[in-house]
């Protein structure tokens, strides 16, 4: 009888013993997942780039795909039962907030650099290339939040705490923009402290993905979609609702790299970081690193 009861309990110990190896890996397995999204969601935006229309469907698609491949493979890697970073309930306030905030953001920046004479020249784009851009920003934003916030920093921050964490993810999130045709060090590190520190930032203060997906979006399809700028040192053809050419020293316009190399991009995106960490700080969401016995 004890014979049969070990032989029937078998079965269910393999299983769950091999989940809960997966689980003691799921930072670098969610990390491969989750980056192996993000290059097949690169791959299929360049291939619809060329035909707008397609670009927009195409996006969101992609976006919601991301999001749907985060979700399973949270459930099924790190065991949990529901994921509170993407909770359905905050997801129209908190895209919208994050929608606003970022091209409002974005558009404060582009008068900064007019005001001090950066634009040389602007002409009309075409609504057909902002909607596309709209697409392709979409699905850029959603799989970047998932990747460095969503996984990165999330899970670097229970063991290492808030600041350690927040430095640590901005810095790469600034580092894998080197491979970018235009890349400058001064750019990527702008860009570290700029959207990488902004975006882990909105994150911190409201324990939800969907604001920072609403401001990356907002800041990438303004840049694009609208002001038809060059996008983090990218060699990719950019048109928008305007085309705007930008001309004057680095440091104002941001050179090759685009304007989030500007100086004026660190003093526009400072404000609503400290901000938010104020706010993280005063609500509590701020985590202390934690020690080992």
């Amino acid at each position: 009888m004890a014979s049969t009861e070990h032989q029937q309990t078998l079965p269910q110990a393999g299983p769950s013993a091999a989940r809960s190896r997966l689980r003691t890996f799921r930072f670098p397995v969610l990390l491969v997942a989750m980056f192996a999204v993000m290059t097949v969601i690169a791959g299929i935006n360049q291939l619809v780039s060329p035909v707008p229309l397609l670009a927009l469907p195409v996006g969101v698609g992609l976006a919601v795909a991301a999001i749907v491949a985060y979700r399973r493979l949270s459930r099924a890697v790190e065991l949990r039962s529901d994921v509170p970073e993407l909770d359905k309930a905050d997801r129209r306030p908190r895209l919208r907030q994050g929608t606003l905030l970022g091209l409002g953001l974005f558009t404060g920046l582009m008068a900064l650099i007019a005001v001090f004479g950066g634009w040389q020249a602007v002409s009309w784009g075409s609504i057909g290339s902002a909607l596309g851009a709209a697409g392709m920003m979409a699905s850029v934003a959603v799989a970047e939040e998932l990747l460095f916030r969503g996984i990165l920093f999330r899970i670097m921050e229970e063991r290492l705490g808030t600041v350690i964490s927040l430095v640590v993810s901005m810095l790469v999130f600034g580092a894998t923009h080197l491979v970018n045709a235009n890349a400058t060090l001064w750019g990527v590190l702008s860009i570290a402290l700029t959207g990488g520190a902004m975006l882990a930032a909105a994150y911190v203060a409201t324990r939800s993905l969907w604001l920072p997906i609403g401001l990356h979006f907002a800041w990438n399809f303004t840049h694009t979609g609208i002001f038809g700028v060059s996008l983090s040192g990218s060699d990719a053809p950019v048109e928008g609702l305007l085309n705007v050419t930008l001309s004057g020293p680095s440091a104002l316009t941001g050179g090759v790299f685009g304007p989030e190399a500007s100086l004026l991009a660190l003093v526009v995106c400072l404000v609503p970081t400290i901000v938010l960490l104020r706010r993280a700080k005063r609500t509590g969401q701020i985590k202390s690193r934690t020690r080992s016995s």
